[in-house]
């Protein structure tokens, strides 16, 4: 039995009839009848039976018709997987700078080790993601920020926790109406950060001043520890700086920041073996982590 056999088969079945299978295939409908008949000969059994103007499967039909979709799976599984190799496309994967500071150089590390795909690797603010992903210039891209496109899906795998951050020789605010008298730095606008950052502060009443924008947290960093002001950051991005007593943080009672990293991709995008292993790795991505 050869391939051929089988995909005849499936679409004799998926069809209804040979004259059917034989215009899908664009072959001829005695191909497809000789087709058939050498699969009964072969297995030494009926597989279809007419009834009316349609042909049904037998009961060996029925048992032969899983593994001929078994069959027809695995081909286009590894066509998918060869097809990797054949053009060198790299897998594109797309990661905002909270994502890409904190835990993107270690999922890819561990990708690395279980998958032999190339990967072009782009770090940017959520609003550039999403047009890169609508654009096709990204298989899939890690975020924290909101996505606005209908025409983009989203899936949870982490949580996050934002911190208020300050020097530790300066002065520490403690209740709401202290945060108003703060000098803020801050994420530009387009990043998750300062997404959430303006909607808790317009939820608690407070016009925070801000004093600094950057494009991205290293430079907060600095800023906050040579005493320029104060700035809210995901914890993962400040644990050395914290461990090192370089940076302290501090709560306000009544205001919390925590939100949740999610894969999102096009609705329409086809995912390869090496992409749904990424999905997978992002989504065990604490277990692999502890190992």
């Amino acid at each position: 039995m050869t391939l051929r056999h089988f995909q005849i088969f499936l679409y004799v079945h998926d069809e209804g009839g040979m004259t059917r299978a034989a215009e899908k295939l664009h072959i001829s409908q005695p191909s497809v009848s000789q087709a058939i008949r050498e699969m009964e000969e072969h297995y030494g059994t009926k597989l279809f039976e007419r009834l009316g103007k349609k042909l049904f499967l037998t009961v060996a039909g029925e048992e032969l018709l899983q593994y001929a979709r078994h069959i027809a799976g695995l081909v286009n599984q590894s066509e998918s997987a060869m097809q990797d190799f054949a053009d060198g496309s790299p897998l594109r994967i797309g990661a905002t700078l909270s994502v890409g500071e904190s835990i993107f150089i270690p999922l890819l590390d561990r990708f690395r080790k279980i998958c032999r795909q190339r990967v072009y690797s782009y770090i940017h603010n959520t609003a550039t993601l999403e047009k890169a992903l609508l654009n096709d210039e990204l298989d899939l891209a890690l975020v924290e920020g909101n996505i606005h496109s209908p025409y983009l899906k989203e899936h949870p795998f982490m949580a996050d926790e934002l911190v208020f951050l300050a020097a530790p020789h300066n002065p520490i605010p403690r209740t709401i109406s202290d945060l108003s008298q703060m000098p803020f730095i801050t994420r530009e606008v387009g990043s998750g950060t300062r997404e959430l950052f303006t909607r808790i502060m317009t939820e608690q009443g407070i016009k925070p001043k801000i004093i600094g924008t950057y494009n991205n947290s290293e430079s907060i960093k600095q800023a906050v520890m040579a005493g320029f002001g104060i700035a809210v950051l995901s914890e993962r991005v400040a644990n050395h700086e914290l461990a090192a007593g370089k940076l302290s943080k501090f709560d306000i009672p009544g205001i919390s920041f925590t939100r949740t990293f999610r894969i999102v991709c096009h609705v329409n995008k086809y995912q390869t073996p090496a992409l749904e292993n990424f999905i997978d790795l992002c989504g065990n991505f604490d277990d692999y982590h502890r190992l």
